[in-house]
């Protein structure tokens, strides 16, 4: 599905532009380092670690699947990655409640590691997986059977694929997220998000079940 189908790249642009718009994916924070320092530069400064931080918790799961494919048979993996994700869909749905991890650092680092959690604590690394596992060109002819082993199917979408997938979802993530950011510091600002907030955690909760039943039919 990888080589002239531009679908997948364009559900994994789709994907990072629905990220952006998750005020706890970074966003809000970058909009309160603004109006911390009272400057519209430091809501530019943050985007960089912010970006970065996703891109990584992004990669990582991606990685992390290309691993598991090379032990796992590519059905299997699936309803792992589908198991989680409504899982951790279902999980939110019952908490609701904003993770508070990595603390308000404006520090380089601090904010990639904030970045980076709160992106692994929303499942948004997951959410790219069903799409990655059908990117592959591998051939099923002879020694490629259906029970063959996710790794052998990945083939066709390996490292330099997963990459390339990253850079995609990234690139959509940061476009939505800068653009949210400055909007709302320089229109609306934060005293109205609070209830918003709310709302988005929940259609974030049924998108995670919504993509691992999607999952299920890759």
């Amino acid at each position: 599905m990888t080589g002239g189908d531009p679908w997948p790249w364009l559900i994994l642009f789709s994907l990072g532009t629905y990220h952006g718009v998750n005020p706890g994916m970074g966003w809000l924070f970058a909009v309160a380092l603004g109006m911390q320092e009272r400057d519209r530069r430091a809501v530019w400064r943050a985007l960089l670690p912010i970006t970065a931080g996703h891109a990584v918790a992004v990669g990582a799961v991606l990685l992390l699947a290309l691993l598991a494919g090379a032990l796992l048979p590519l059905a299997r993996l699936k309803y792992v990655v589908a198991a989680i994700l409504i899982a951790l869909g279902v999980y939110r749905l019952a908490r609701q409640r904003h993770p508070r991890y990595g603390g308000m650092q404006v520090g380089f680092l601090d904010l990639t590691v904030w970045s980076f959690l709160m992106a692994t604590a929303h499942g948004a690394g997951l959410m790219v997986v069903p799409v990655f596992l059908g990117m592959t060109d591998a051939p099923h002819g002879a020694g490629h059977d259906h029970a063959g082993t996710a790794g052998s199917l990945l083939a066709g979408a390996g490292p330099m694929t997963g990459l390339a997938a990253t850079a995609v979802h990234t690139l959509g993530y940061l476009i939505v997220t800068g653009v949210v950011a400055v909007i709302v510091y320089e229109k609306l600002g934060v005293a109205l998000l609070r209830r918003a907030w709310v709302n988005l955690d929940r259609i974030w909760a049924f998108a995670l079940i919504g993509t691992g039943v999607f999952s299920l039919f890759l």
